[in-house]
C-alpha cells in the first residue's frame, strides 16, 4: 500500500502490533516495549524517509494511549499502518 496521499494530521490505525525497536528508538520506552496494538488509532505528525534508505518512506505517528492522550512519536513503515481500522473477526 502506497499511502502516498497521507498528510500530516490524517488519522491512521496500526495494521500490526508496533514495538519499540531493539535499539530503543524511543528513549522513554524499553527496547521491544509494545507501543500500539493492531487497530490502535493514531495521527500522522510528520512524513519523511529513512536516513539509511532515502527511497524508504517513514511516517511519524502518535498513537492514542488508553487514557486518550497521545503517545511518543513513532516512526512507522507504510505497511505497518492502515487508513481504516483493521477488522479481526468476532470477539463476542
Amino acid at each position: 500500500m502506497s499511502l502516498s496521499y497521507l498528510q500530516m494530521g490524517d488519522i491512521v490505525y496500526a495494521a500490526v502490533d508496533i514495538h519499540n525497536d531493539d535499539e530503543g528508538g524511543i528513549p522513554v520506552l524499553e527496547a521491544g516495549e509494545l507501543i500500539a496494538t493492531a487497530g490502535t488509532r493514531g495521527v500522522v505528525v510528520n512524513i519523511g524517509h529513512a536516513e539509511e534508505d532515502p527511497k524508504q518512506k517513514l511516517l511519524l505517528v502518535r498513537f492514542e494511549l488508553p487514557d486518550s492522550s497521545l503517545g511518543a512519536p513513532t516512526g512507522c513503515l507504510p505497511e505497518e499502518i492502515a487508513t481504516e481500522k483493521p477488522v479481526f473477526g468476532s470477539r463476542e
